[in-house]
């Protein structure tokens, strides 16, 4: 039965339910006006149906998108290419779009906005024309190489300098340094400027428009919410966030504006951020945890923000207070796609694992996720930076951390596939006449390679540090840090005191199983010759011969039964690379940070990638991350999988989850909590760094899966990013049931 809201009070879980059947309704129009979402399940709603048009462009994560746009708003180009490049032309016309962009009040929730558009959406091209990178083009071509030129926003911004400063304070802030800098600056001051007035005209909006719902509604519940969502945002127009209610929409508000401009949704330690502000409402009487729970729960409601609860403050001691507990419940009333993360290690809380692994059990919607701080915080201090600045990292997007507001870090934009390097390897071994083919030599061409790929990224990181302040700076995230206002410099562009670029590696174990299948069936049984290696991956297996020749190839034991030669090569080539990655850093000397992760492009990198001697076809997909491939044992032990990834971990602070599966039918219900939370400890005590994890009913999946309509408020954690399953393409719904079915 519906809710009627015509009541006189509704209870904060009512409206909670009210208001996840609203987001259900607009993910439903969604999923039927913009089509697949591959990706994080963003919070945006479509414009009104009479404003909205609707574009084909690509995300900021770098996949191809149908997005939707408000008729009639055109951006202002300062290049004949059409485009708009620079801090100045960039900041005004996110200054136009936001103060033409709709509002939107829910008298259900506590918080106002939702947010409609995507800035990058209006970007054509996304890349100034004039700044060619053309001399690299035939290398990132050749390995398929995700270089990260033009990439966006994966740092973490330092949240608590706009809690502090307000809006107002952040432009008395930008003001005062400009007027400290010389003329070449006014364009970078101009384009903050810009954005901060147009964050402030949209608040502004928004609170006229409560005010005067408000005015109008006879339904005494709704009619207070309104008043008081009018007074809040009327109040931090310009003046800090004083209560929590405040704290909250603050950093809705920056977080919307953040994730509209270019995609962020990185938050960090969201309890220490929100902490002070419900101490001192509890304290005054002001504010009880339901109500807080609900503050929160309208918060995630609008936007999937990556967070981290709990884990080392910068003195090593453990973080986790009441509001790390309050934020799991509010993930866990609304029942919803979010990415909140517990810290698992020696020194933190048992109580808060253990209640993230019973709402885990309970929801099943593969929240929260997990990481392993004992190993990430010592892992980035191997780089040469002190124990301390390890702690000050926190969690915020599908595989990464950062140092709020201090470090930039390019995070999950770069990546090698490590199996399209071994093809190449190994038809250039194939194609040499005049080499005698053999798994050293193929060894050695594919070390090659990767150097050459790994040298060409370097390149590629170095070109884009000297350019993208002055394409599409971070203008947003440089609000809240510690650097960009006071240098006049963009977070891109030295604006932060460390830059750490992150590169991952993809493909490990169809590169490890391609390498096993090699040694064992043409090295040491002489059961196919390299000429017919050769000629069945070219024909893609071809043939009853080819199928045959696949088969066998195949079932070469794999990286993840423990104890086989692709579990040791897997290990060798995780080292292989990492010691390629950190052999040399970029030729102006910015670090590289070695990772393995391949986010959502285990698709897009397997569709472009021929047939390989594991027994895979061409198109298929590659290996997911660090993970062994499905069915690489016919048990599927979690336990193995853990330690298989654990032991190809890079270790120097960038990080190689493991995703894992689990069914409830074959979960002990007595010893539930206590079987999770260990495979979660064992796993972190063996070196693993992050686990993505799905509890899962494995009948509701593949129904699911065949008919999405028929459990549309399924989520599932697909990769390190949390999404309604029928909202994804038929290619990523058929990526997580082939992890669910490994062990049938």
């Amino acid at each position: 039965m519906a809710l009627s809201l015509d009541v006189t009070e509704l209870t904060y879980q009512q409206r909670i339910d009210a208001l996840r059947e609203e987001k259900l309704r607009c993910t439903r129009e969604k999923q039927t006006l913009l089509g697949d979402m591959d990706f994080d399940d963003w919070g945006q709603i479509l414009p009104p149906e009479d404003q909205r048009d609707y574009v084909h462009v690509m995300s900021p994560s770098g996949i191809m998108i149908r997005d939707s746009i408000i008729k009639g708003f055109e951006v202002t180009s300062n290049h004949p290419s059409g485009g708009f490049f620079g801090p100045k032309a960039v900041g005004d016309n996110y200054r136009a779009l936001l103060e033409h962009h709709p509002v939107t009040i829910d008298p259900l929730s506590s918080l106002a906005g939702a947010y409609m558009l995507n800035f990058t959406s209006y970007r054509r091209p996304h890349w100034n024309p004039d700044l060619s990178y053309e001399h690299l083009k035939p290398v990132q071509e050749q390995y398929q190489l995700l270089h990260g030129i033009g990439g966006m926003q994966h740092l973490t911004p330092d949240i608590a300098i706009g809690l502090r400063l307000g809006w107002g304070g952040l432009l008395d802030h930008i003001r005062a340094n400009r007027a400290s800098h010389g003329p070449e600056k006014e364009p970078f001051y101009d384009g903050l400027e810009a954005v901060v007035l147009g964050a402030q005209n949209w608040v502004q909006r928004h609170a006229e428009a409560a005010r005067a719902l408000a005015e109008t509604e006879d339904n005494p519940q709704r009619r207070r919410n309104l008043f008081e969502i009018a007074e809040v945002n009327a109040h931090i127009v310009s003046a800090p966030p004083q209560t929590f209610r405040e704290a909250c929409q603050w950093l809705l508000w920056y977080e919307m504006i953040a994730r509209m401009y270019n995609g962020s949704g990185a938050v960090g330690q969201l309890d220490t951020l929100l902490l002070d502000y419900y101490e001192a409402d509890v304290a005054a009487g002001c504010l009880t945890d339901d109500e807080a729970i609900f503050h929160i729960a309208c918060m995630l409601l609008r936007d999937t923000m990556y967070c981290q609860l709990g884990g080392p403050d910068r003195a090593g001691r453990d973080v986790t207070n009441p509001v790390s507990f309050l934020v799991l419940e509010a993930a866990h009333w609304l029942k919803i796609p979010a990415n909140v993360a517990i810290a698992v290690g020696r020194g933190t809380s048992d109580a808060l694992l253990r209640r993230g692994v019973e709402i885990m059990l309970e929801d099943k919607t593969g929240i929260p996720k997990f990481l392993g701080v004992d190993n990430t915080v010592p892992d980035f201090a191997k780089n040469g930076y002190p124990l301390e600045d390890g702690r000050d990292r926190k969690y915020s997007g599908c595989n990464w951390c950062g140092i709020p507001g201090r470090e930039y870090g390019m995070n999950d934009l770069i990546k090698i596939n490590l199996a399209v390097v071994f093809d190449v390897a190994l038809h250039d071994m194939l194609a040499d006449p005049t080499v005698t083919p053999s798994i050293d030599l193929l060894e050695q061409r594919f070390e090659d390679h990767l150097r050459r790929a790994v040298a060409t990224i370097a390149q590629g990181i170095d070109f884009h540090i000297a350019h993208m302040h002055e394409v599409f700076p971070e203008l947003v995230l440089d609000l809240c840090c510690t650097g960009p206002i006071e240098r006049g410099e963009d977070a891109s562009h030295g604006g932060l005191d460390y830059t750490n670029i992150a590169v991952d590696g993809a493909g490990l174990a169809t590169t490890a199983d391609s390498f096993a299948a090699i040694r064992q069936r043409i090295v040491d049984e002489g059961r196919l010759t390299w000429a017919e290696l050769l000629h069945y991956l070219d024909t893609n297996w071809a043939g009853p011969d080819g199928e045959r020749a696949r088969l066998m190839m195949k079932n070469v034991p794999h990286y993840g039964h423990g104890g086989t030669l692709a579990d040791d090569y897997a290990a060798r080539l995780s080292q292989m690379y990492t010691r390629l990655v950190l052999e040399h850093p970029t030729p102006s000397g910015i670090k590289m940070l070695p990772g393995l992760f391949s986010w959502a492009y285990t698709v897009k990198f397997g569709e472009h990638l021929g047939a390989t001697p594991n027994g895979r076809h061409a198109g298929d997909l590659i290996s997911h991350g660090a993970n062994p491939d499905p069915g690489f044992r016919k048990d599927g032990a979690p336990t193995a999988m853990a330690a298989a990834v654990a032991a190809v971990q890079p270790g120097y602070g960038n990080t190689a989850p493991l995703q894992i599966e689990l069914d409830m039918s074959v979960i002990d219900q007595d010893n539930a909590v206590e079987v999770v939370s260990q495979l979660i400890r064992s796993h972190f005590e063996l070196g693993g760094t992050q686990i993505n994890m799905n509890i899962l009913d494995k009948q509701k999946v593949l129904e699911a899966h065949e008919d999405p309509t028929r459990h549309p408020d399924l989520v599932v954690r697909v990769t390190g990013f949390s999404a309604y399953f029928a909202s994804l393409s038929p290619e990523f719904r058929q990526m997580v049931v082939n992890r669910i079915l490994a062990d049938d």
